[in-house]
């Protein structure tokens, strides 16, 4: 009996143990607070009674819009606006057709952000007073970069020159269409309008804390640097604004042209190395003297 009771308050300890492993082991984005969740997520783009940035200023969101459609439009934007959506289709146009990227967000940690919104935004009074600013597409009057962080700035986007912390070039996945840059990526957008669109804000904000799925796993632990940033802000300003002076450039044809050609360098090298050696049997005079004594 004694022994029976000693395995069974062994068993309820294990099962305690587990458990507790379990709760203390869920996901880091299940137990995130609605404000670590914004800044991960949302801070890129939207500020909460800042004014507007790439996308509107979300304070008094809560007031100004039901629950249900808030979690419909967070989790995809797209969806409500092909499905017709009068007000998610306003905003699409209201900001230039940007798209706000797919969040892959639950209900509850959705929740949690609305709640720090409204926690951190007030009413819909405070939402008024910045729905008036122009749109960041409106052209603003920001320093242009000093000629160094320019070329800079265009290193570091070719891979020329490598991050401080090892995050991969913004060619990777991105083109601008500049005499100084070989055609780039095409997994991401295409960046040389990206200032006029965005503004200075919006950029610095997305190269700062990138509210992409794709970049945010790519520069995981991988942050640039102020001064990296300040860099390729100041390239991709310098590329919108002679972007109407560029001769666009087909590379396509010129590196197939280019790769045709050394496949035919390479192989007269080969007929020429090749030209010595031996084309026969090494036996074959003696095969031919057998065949002949025959």
């Amino acid at each position: 009996m004694i022994n029976r009771g000693f395995a069974i308050r062994n068993n309820v300890v294990g099962i305690i143990v587990v458990a507790g492993w379990l709760i203390g082991s869920q996901p880091a984005s299940a137990q995130e607070s609605g404000r670590e969740i914004f800044q991960k997520s949302c801070a890129a783009c939207h500020s909460v009674g800042g004014g507007r940035l790439v996308g509107p200023d979300l304070a008094g969101v809560n007031d100004k819009r039901p629950e249900d459609w808030l979690l419909k439009f967070i989790k995809s934007s797209q969806t409500l606006v092909k499905s017709g959506d009068k007000t998610a289709t306003a905003l699409f146009e209201e900001f230039n057709k940007l798209p706000m990227p797919d969040q892959a967000l639950s209900d509850d940690q959705i929740r949690k952000v609305l709640a720090h919104i409204k926690e951190t935004g007030g009413g819909p009074a405070a939402g008024k007073e910045t729905a008036a600013p122009p749109a960041p597409a409106a052209k603003e009057s920001a320093a242009e970069g000093t000629p160094a962080e320019i070329l800079l700035g265009g290193h570091l986007f070719e891979g020329k020159v490598r991050f401080a912390n090892g995050g991969p070039s913004c060619k990777a996945c991105h083109d601008v269409k500049n005499e100084a840059v070989i055609s780039g990526g095409i997994l991401a957008s295409e960046l040389t309008l990206v200032f006029s669109r965005m503004g200075k804000p919006g950029v610095s904000a997305i190269l700062g804390s990138a509210p992409f799925p794709v970049m945010q796993a790519a520069y995981e632990g991988k942050a640039l640097s102020e001064n990296e940033i300040r860099a390729l802000i100041a390239f991709l300003q310098h590329v919108d604004k002679e972007h109407a002076r560029q001769m666009p450039k087909e590379w396509g044809w010129r590196m197939f042209s280019a790769g045709a050609g050394g496949v035919v360098v390479l192989l007269g090298i080969f007929s020429l190395a090749g030209r010595r050696r031996k084309n026969r049997c090494v036996n074959q005079d003696i095969y031919d003297r057998q065949v002949t004594s025959e």
